[in-house]
């Protein structure tokens, strides 16, 4: 495709909401792939004889770290190369592993299989960031970035609706088989659909910079982005927010069956429901919101997630305190939606305060702490709790282990607000956000 046909394309608005849209397609097969292991944690402990802080390595930690550690040299490649290619061949290898959890056996060969789904899905978002970036202007990023992070919520809804479904009529390893295998003909069709844009087309002259400035070395793109104030509190604040809730999402199926009752088929309506409608609305409601209101004062940006956790530090109470499963998913609705509600405005805020040649290393780069803190910890945090005290209170103990989080929810409030008060600062959103 010629420059020219590459730049008509950008500029069409209707061509940029197919390719978003597109691209959240794929993401909610990352998302689902990602975590079915939640839906179906209960039938996979028992069948491979896995303890909770097992289960908690397997569905975050085996995943994360290899997730995490990829991500950066894929994104290095991606400032450089086509990233449309990059993310179908990741879209390919994170498919098949997903299936190819259906055939294991032990905690290693899942652990195994899970570690190749990270590998796969690490050349998903921060190409995808990339992409949006550059057929989204500034002042609409926000809303681009939170329809691709729809497919967060949506991956979990049809990852808990459908795997757990598939479980209890077929069992938990045809679960795997059927979510992962439709993946090798979404990345057929991203090939298809989506153009490579042209890199930084958006993008005014700011900060002394060319919009169109090659990518930089690699160890002086992951130097700059630490040295940076704002991306590193926003990195910070943003794993602080993915602890409390990757820890929710992969225990949440759990606590309310053993906990609160609910039946593997309840779960699988009831809660696959909430978290879907609940996580569209925080999710592009925080983009929307950041969008409108940065107009006025760019903190919003971290305002907005400190506001959202700070509300939902009393429904965690409630949620622990009901004596009833239906009382419980009322409760759980609030940490649902008001925890969701930071990815899009972090999202937003990496990709306007670095210039384009540096977006798809910045994006891997907060995924990279993200994930390692988010998924890598909170997890196993709440599972090693649990296993601590499971002795004197059975079941009940992954009760103790939710309300360990209520201190994280506290500490992640006062990191969004100290990167408010970075990104007062930062010369570069003020020239892009006014």
């Amino acid at each position: 495709m010629t420059a020219a046909a590459v730049t008509d394309a950008q500029a069409r608005p209707g061509y940029r909401y197919v390719v978003v849209w597109m691209l959240a397609i794929v993401y909610t097969l990352n998302f689902l792939d990602r975590q079915i292991v939640a839906i179906l944690g209960k039938y996979i402990s028992a069948d491979l004889h896995l303890t909770k802080t097992q289960f908690g390595l397997m569905g975050g930690t085996a995943f994360a770290v290899f997730y995490t550690v990829c991500g950066i040299p894929v994104a290095y490649l991606a400032d450089r190369w086509n990233r449309i290619w990059i993310m179908s061949g990741a879209c390919a290898v994170w498919s098949l592993f997903t299936a190819g959890c259906g055939a294991t056996t032990n905690f290693i060969q899942i652990g195994l299989c899970r570690m190749g789904v990270g590998i796969g899905e690490a050349g998903g978002s921060p190409p995808s960031y990339s992409l949006i970036s550059d057929y989204f202007p500034p002042s609409e990023r926000g809303t681009g970035l939170a329809i691709y992070s729809l497919g967060v919520p949506l991956g979990s809804m049809i990852g808990a609706f459908v795997g757990g479904r598939i479980a209890e009529a077929y069992g938990w390893r045809m679960a795997f088989y059927a979510v992962g295998l439709p993946g090798v003909l979404v990345a057929l069709l991203l090939l298809l659909v989506v153009r490579e844009p042209r890199r930084g087309g958006l993008d005014a002259v700011t900060a002394g910079a060319t919009a169109h400035e090659p990518a930089p070395p690699l160890m002086t793109a992951i130097g700059g982005f630490f040295a940076n104030r704002t991306l590193l509190l926003t990195a910070i604040s943003s794993g602080l927010s993915a602890f409390v809730g990757y820890a929710g999402l992969i225990w949440n199926p759990q606590f309310l069956e053993l906990v609160k009752g609910m039946s593997g088929k309840e779960v699988a309506n009831y809660y696959s429901l909430t978290l879907g409608v609940t996580g569209v609305i925080g999710t592009f409601g925080a983009g929307w919101l950041v969008d409108k209101l940065t107009k006025k004062d760019r903190r919003w940006f971290a305002w907005v997630p400190a506001i959202a956790f700070t509300l939902s530090i009393p429904f965690w109470i409630g949620m622990l305190w009901a004596p009833t499963w239906q009382i419980t998913m009322l409760f759980l609705a609030g940490p649902l939606l008001l925890n969701s509600m930071y990815l899009a405005p972090a999202l937003a805020v990496v990709q306007n305060a670095v210039t384009p040649g540096q977006r798809t290393m910045a994006g891997a780069i907060l995924l990279f702490v993200l994930n390692l803190v988010g998924l890598g910890v909170g997890p196993v945090y709440v599972g090693r709790i649990a296993d601590a005290v499971e002795p004197q209170r059975g079941h009940n103990s992954l009760a103790i282990g939710f309300a360990a989080l209520i201190p994280i929810v506290v500490l992640t409030v006062g990191a969004h607000i100290a990167a408010s008060m970075s990104i007062a600062r930062d010369k570069r959103l003020a020239a892009l956000v006014g």
